[in-house]
């Protein structure tokens, strides 16, 4: 088997498996993130947003005074995890072997540049698949739909074919320089981590490294997020703690699973795949 295969079936099955846990566990953050971005331009919009909760009343999230109902966040999951699973494997699938491609034609001074740009090309191979399920979730998340298929059938049949990828110019303006920054400082400050310890990162360090990488890729994408005004409007904060976290949960996850399938190959794969990070 291949270098390549080997590289892209392995990123494939970590990228997937990593994809679904972050979604899973971020899921009802970003519903309420997708609601507070739907607000009209009212007073409310200039409140705190846990204040602008209560104040919008077409919400799902606030009934009886702001109590959150848990089920109502959760609103649209399945088929998004249907959605991220392919996504996910396809972003990670595409990065592993284009990064290994880059960093052996590239000088070792621009490992950074290798590693930004398969960034780039993952998240766009994975954009065929990514476009779409945003387009879904979010219009369940604000209640237009009440399932996945519905949504995609009655999406079609109003606005065309087209209408599943509302926004993809959008989403080449934002989550390509996030994708590609994102993979960049989390292998760079991988590479730097393992040569002040002399030693690979263990768990718990590989999920810090990830959530600074997440944080920090947030925090510089934040003018780009030109989708997500409402939310901008009070401040960073929100926006670097969530990526935060997924880029902690996502990369963690991540490692261990290519851990676990690299101990599967063969001792010939096993000295041969992913030499370099």
């Amino acid at each position: 088997m291949s270098l390549f295969v080997v590289d892209f079936s392995e990123g494939s099955v970590a990228g997937g498996v990593a994809g679904v846990i972050v979604e899973a566990v971020l899921y009802p953050i970003d519903t309420i993130k997708t609601r507070l971005q739907a607000c009209q331009a009212d007073i409310g919009a200039l409140a705190p947003w846990w204040k602008r909760l209560r104040l919008h009343p077409g919400s799902k999230i606030a009934h009886g005074g702001g109590r959150i109902i848990l089920k109502d966040l959760y609103s649209g999951l399945a088929g998004n995890l249907v959605g991220s699973l392919p996504a996910s494997a396809i972003c990670v699938g595409v990065y592993e072997p284009a990064k290994q491609t880059l960093l052996t034609s590239f000088p070792e001074k621009l490992s950074a540049l290798a590693h930004l740009t398969a960034g780039f090309i993952g998240g766009a191979a994975s954009s065929l698949i990514r476009v779409p399920t945003e387009v879904v979730k979010q219009r369940m998340q604000t209640g237009q739909f009440t399932s996945a298929p519905a949504a995609v059938r009655l999406i079609i049949a109003r606005e065309g074919f087209k209408g599943l990828y509302a926004g993809y110019g959008s989403f080449l303006l934002r989550d390509l320089p996030f994708d590609a920054v994102q993979f960049c400082m989390y292998e760079q400050m991988r590479i730097g981590y393992k040569l002040a310890a002399r030693r690979e990162p263990n768990d718990l360090e590989t999920a810090i490294i990830g959530a600074f990488a997440g944080a920090i890729t947030g925090a510089i994408t934040t003018p780009l997020d030109v989708i997500k005004t409402r939310l901008m409007v009070q401040g960073t904060a929100p926006r670097v703690l969530w990526i935060g976290i997924g880029g902690s949960i996502f990369f963690g996850v991540l490692e261990r699973t290519k851990q676990m399938l690299a101990q599967r190959r063969p001792p010939l794969e096993k000295s041969s795949s992913f030499k370099q990070d």
